[in-house]
């Protein structure tokens, strides 16, 4: 019976695995320890899974094959990668910096060829097709060590973003150069090829920039709810794409990048949608394919004589120092600092996946011998190692220079921001909670806080357990997009009196309020929740009326009336106007008087903006029926406005709130209340939650004779 059983054991355990189940918890072992493990080495965790599967592979422990399952989830790993890459592009940053995209994707693609053609043909003694290829393989690049940038917070950083928007251009450049080289190879080039791959790639593109976007759109409408059918839809699109771009004669990485860009609009970086897809991707996709990296490489390669080192070396020497040199160059043309030009370098030194892809159909078709299939194999693992140290270092000097993500906005105290929001409307608490999500700094230490105020009557017991349920609710699905949220119930003789005691203990700076109810005449007379709720704090005000999902809006349009550049609040909700357009990456259309401009320009001069801004002059605010002219459909509307007696104030603004409900019922609509000076302004009415009765009297006499207008 034992006999039995260790035989059993044995044939389990013999090498290489064949139990899936045993299969795939080696390899999550393998995720989990190995970073852990040489974190006390400072060895970056990219490398350790790639060790980890030179280790495990054929060509070392024999533990793990090279089979249909491991070749699945490390495709699926690649195309995440370069997906994610495609949807992590500020595409407002990219369309800033097109230019210089388009110089570094030049120079990564001519500098490696340039260098690495006359080492092949002259030095290394390979044909002609053979020289154009291997220095072909040299210019590309993957963006294997993206995760420590991403991780660092600077993916959004210009020197990441050029380097991003270079990889396509190279690797297109580059796959197309090995469509013809393997078409030259089988005497296959002629006029017919070439319209073949021009038209094919046209019609792919068209699909998915012209299609597929469309097809999102209309999905995540129409199916707003289902979080799990978004992901799968994603996911389908990806694998759709890099098919697209493999039937267009391209590699399936290109097909993933463009999904990336294609749908990069469609998911805000903070919302729960992006978060599910890096989570997965960095949790099991991507780490299996850098296991299955390692996996290829041969280190017996070294031992099999003088030539087979040589070659190795000599492509790795070369592949190394072209991609220097045009990170040099790049750094030398548009005068970036050391810390920038070693982040370029590290991403776009490590060849992997349009590496193999080019070696490989070089060998298969016989261009290329197994000494560069070799090299090539070791040049993988060693720039791969080089490319994530120069990376992990690159991006701790950014970071210490202080330049992370959203540095460029840094007018108001990011680390310190914090934002409360009153749970009134279980309906309204999740877009709310969506917007404060997108519009908050990501370098911000609080939580978002969310507040139940109950009132003080004999219902007060039976009213604070509704509210704690809710707030659990709304803690289940903060969880889903990783928001920190703080909760809290209180008891107070009013609900704005809570509001805003709630709001001076936690120090917010922002209060994200729903739109006002319909109120009785009592509250006309003696004061609305909202009116009471701004007479008794300083912050900022956020009243919120969400109709649509934001993904639909294609522009954000700001009223601003005159002076708001005078507030002392001004600066902050012009940074989370700029902060929501970067997110849905849409632009942001100003509709203000000159001198609003002209601060405006200056403003987001200083923070170094990169979401398009337009502006609209308007200067007949007195009537604010003249502002209907710039409304535009899809449009996500901000209106500025301002508490009695602060500087931009006047009579207009007053009751703005119930005219934009009726000019605006099935749009998005924010109406902005800036942040005042605390302490300078009057209080005498808080305690019997009023603004000035008199003034209340005769506003309400004037809209009853204004009804009809």
């Amino acid at each position: 019976m034992n006999r039995n059983v260790l035989d059993h054991l044995s044939h389990a355990f013999e090498a290489p695995l064949k139990s899936p189940v045993l299969i795939f918890a080696l390899v999550l072992f393998i995720i989990l320890l190995s970073p852990i493990l040489l974190r006390s080495i400072k060895v970056p965790g990219i490398i350790g899974l790639i060790i980890s599967g030179v280790v495990i592979g054929p060509h070392g422990l024999n533990w793990l094959e090279k089979n249909s399952a491991v070749d699945l989830f490390s495709t699926i790993g690649l195309l995440y990668i370069m997906f994610i890459a495609g949807l992590e592009l500020d595409m407002n940053e990219f369309k800033k910096t097109k230019h210089k995209s388009l110089w570094f994707g030049f120079f990564t693609f001519i500098i490696p060829i340039a260098i690495g053609f006359p080492v092949c043909f002259y030095l290394l003694d390979y044909g002609i097709l053979a020289s154009i290829l291997i220095s072909s393989m040299f210019a590309t690049h993957t963006l294997v060590s993206y995760p420590i940038v991403n991780s660092y917070g600077i993916s959004k950083n210009e020197a990441v973003a050029i380097t991003i928007g270079g990889t396509i251009l190279t690797d297109t450049a580059v796959l197309i150069i090995l469509a013809v080289i393997t078409g030259a190879s089988q005497g296959n080039i002629g006029q017919e090829f070439w319209v073949t791959l021009g038209v094919s790639f046209a019609i792919f593109l068209f699909i998915m920039f012209g299609v597929i976007p469309r097809i999102a759109k209309w999905f995540f409408e129409r199916i707003e709810s289902e979080k799990t059918s978004h992901y799968i839809f994603i996911l389908s699109i990806v694998f759709f794409a890099a098919f697209l771009s493999e039937i267009a004669g391209l590699e399936p990485i290109i097909g993933a990048f463009v999904a990336g860009l294609a749908l990069n609009k469609l998911i805000p970086h903070s919302s729960a949608l992006m978060n599910r897809i890096e989570f997965i991707g960095n949790a099991i996709f991507i780490p299996f394919f850098l296991i299955s990296v390692g996996m290829i490489v041969d280190v017996s390669v070294l031992l099999r004589g003088p030539e087979a080192l040589i070659v190795a070396a000599t492509l790795t020497v070369v592949a190394i120092l072209g991609k220097w040199g045009a990170a040099w160059m790049t750094q030398l043309v548009f005068k970036y600092s050391s810390g920038q030009r070693n982040v370029i370098f590290g991403l776009s030194s490590s060849h992997a996946a349009a590496t193999l892809a080019v070696i490989m159909v070089g060998y298969k078709n016989e261009i290329i011998d197994e000494n560069v299939l070799n090299g090539t194999i070791l040049l993988i693992l060693v720039t791969c190692i080089v490319a994530t140290i120069v990376t992990e270092g690159a991006s701790k000097k950014i970071v210490m220079d202080g330049d992370q993500d959203e540095s460029h906005i840094n007018i108001v105290k990011e680390h310190d921001e914090h934002i409360l929001i009153p749970l009134a409307n279980m309906e309204n608490m999740k877009p709310l909670l969506d917007f404060a999500t997108l519009m908050r700094s990501k370098k911000s230490h609080y939580p978002i806080s969310i507040v139940s105020v109950v009132k003080d009557n004999e219902q007060a017991e039976k009213n604070m357990a509704i509210a704690r349920k809710n707030l659990d609710n709304i803690v289940k699905y903060a969880s889903g997009s990783e928001t920190e949220v703080s909760i809290a119930t209180t008891i107070d003789y009013n609900i704005p009196s809570g509001i805003s005691r709630s709001a001076k203990e936690v120090m917010a700076d922002c209060i994200l309020l729903g739109w006002p109810s319909a109120s009785n005449f009592v509250d006309k007379i003696v004061g609305e929740k909202s009116e009471s709720i701004l007479n008794r704090t300083s912050a900022n005000v956020m009243m919120c009326q969400f109709k649509k999902p934001f993904i639909t809006h294609n522009k954000i349009i700001v009223f601003a009336p005159p002076l708001a550049q005078s507030e002392f609040g001004f600066e902050y909700w012009v940074e989370k106007v700029l902060k929501l357009g970067q997110e849905l990456t849409i632009s942001v259309t100003f509709v203000c008087d000159k001198r609003t401009e002209e601060a405006t320009k200056i403003f987001l001069e200083e923070i170094k903006n990169s979401v398009p801004v337009n502006y609209k002059i308007y200067d007949d605010w007195d009537h604010m029926q003249g502002l209907k002219s710039f409304r535009e459909d899809n449009a996500f509307l901000f209106y500025v406005s301002s508490r009695y007696g602060e500087v931009s104030y006047r009579d207009s603004l007053d009751g703005l709130a119930k005219k934009l409900e009726r000019i605006h019922q099935n749009e998005n609509v924010v109406l902005v209340f800036p942040s005042r000076v605390d302490n300078q302004h009057i209080d005498e009415y808080e305690d019997v939650q009023a603004a000035p009765i008199f003034r209340k009297i005769s506003k309400e006499i004037g809209n009853m004779f204004n009804k009809d207008k």
